[in-house]
């Protein structure tokens, strides 16, 4: 989950058509005050992921043009962390604080959820990222993201590389932000308990944005792994799969995450070795013959968003909130949000294998589905690699 210079230049662009004078932290009885909606996302720094709140900019912006939400305009405000605690905390605190939103939607950040969820649960306002990144994401009452993240999506990239494509010597490599180290490995302990099956060895020493991964390679080709199962960002896989090649390993299969899944990553390739596959966590885009994704295509392309798994998180995240915000009676404030956000029923969208509820849980990880796809080095395009979503046995 986490780009490194994912078109910079058009960050801001879908969100700015949102900005509102006069905006308040709600609904109002007048009919006219603004809902506020915040996010806080990385989209400066090592590892970046602009597109999440660009998707969900430019649902809001489509849904302001319908009229917006029972009458009210929605005022979007879409902050950078730069990967900085400190600012992901000032900016937590001044769309909550000073802006007084209604809720936050469609954030993408590495750090913001760990940060922020106990100030979240202070405010009593709620929190539907577009991409859950960090551990804070999945373990908070507060916080309930729209993907499947990055922990799971690693259980089930070892589950589909062990127990489906039967790959054996599977060695980890992990590039750890903040104190994700933990979730990892209990990602991968729950692959174990699941197959009874465990890494040939593993290496969390893996830095994000390296000049040179030739070591880290080497001395799992030199360890006998047959596969890497990784948790790169993109740039950073680009450069690992490089470094393969460059050692002539051309037998090696990357089970990497979905954090790679781009058009970009595609076309930056020319030898996947034995084949790099992806459990997408949500449809893939790569099928443009089917329906399931026409709406996001058409409103990412409209909007020059790039179609990623981010852009998809960042897009549903907003249309959850859309959805369960048209079903309040009376006035949308953050009460009324956050009461209707916990008694709300699953949502059923065909771009996602599991349905969506926030409740009144006090973490947050159930989504567990994901769908196999393969990147096809002849074509440097993704295709389909199964029929249907594979989900994580329960134990």
């Amino acid at each position: 989950m986490r780009k490194h210079v994912f078109y910079a230049a058009a960050a801001l662009a879908a969100s700015a058509a949102l900005v509102l004078s006069g905006c308040s932290g709600g609904g109002s009885g007048d009919g006219s005050s603004p809902i506020v909606v915040g996010s806080v996302n990385t989209k400066s720094g090592a590892a970046t992921f602009p597109e999440a709140a660009q998707a969900a900019a430019a649902v809001f912006a489509a849904q302001n043009a319908k009229g917006g939400i029972n009458g009210h305009k929605i005022d979007y405000k879409s902050l950078d962390d730069k990967g900085d605690p400190a600012t992901a905390s000032a900016n937590a605190r001044e769309i909550v604080g000073s802006d007084e939103a209604v809720a936050m939607v469609g954030s993408a950040s590495l750090i913001e959820c760990e940060i922020n969820a106990k100030y979240y649960e202070q405010q009593k306002i709620l929190s539907i990222p577009g991409v859950g990144v960090d551990t804070g994401c999945f373990d908070s009452p507060n916080i309930s993201p729209a993907n499947v993240g990055p922990f799971n999506d690693m259980t089930l990239t070892l589950y589909w590389g062990s127990e489906v494509a039967k790959l054996d010597n599977i060695c980890v490599l992990l590039e750890i932000a903040g104190s994700t180290r933990p979730a990892y490995q209990k990602a991968i302990d729950k692959w174990t308990e699941i197959t009874g099956k465990k890494p040939l060895y593993i290496d969390d020493t893996v830095p994000y944005g390296a000049s040179d991964y030739t070591p880290y390679i080497v001395k799992a080709k030199d360890a006998g792994c047959k596969a890497l199962a990784i948790n790169p960002v993109e740039p950073d896989a680009i450069a690992q799969v490089k470094a393969a090649n460059a050692q002539g390993w051309n037998d090696v299969s990357w089970l990497y995450l979905t954090s790679v899944y781009s058009d970009n990553f595609a076309k930056a390739v020319s030898d996947a070795g034995a084949g790099i596959y992806v459990p997408a966590e949500f449809y893939p885009f790569t099928d443009a013959s089917s329906d399931i994704n026409k709406d996001w295509r058409d409103l990412m392309t409209k909007n020059d968003i790039p179609l990623t798994s981010f852009s998809q998180g960042g897009y549903l995240a907003a249309k959850y909130f859309i959805q369960v915000a048209e079903g309040i009676k009376g006035d949308i404030t953050r009460e009324s949000v956050t009461k209707a956000l916990h008694d709300m029923s699953a949502i059923t969208n065909p771009m996602v294998g599991t349905p969506y509820t926030f409740g009144t849980a006090k973490a947050h990880d159930g989504n567990t589905a994901g769908w196999p796809i393969k990147l096809v080095t002849g074509k440097n395009a993704w295709e389909l690699n199964g029929d249907d979503w594979i989900t994580i046995p329960k134990k």
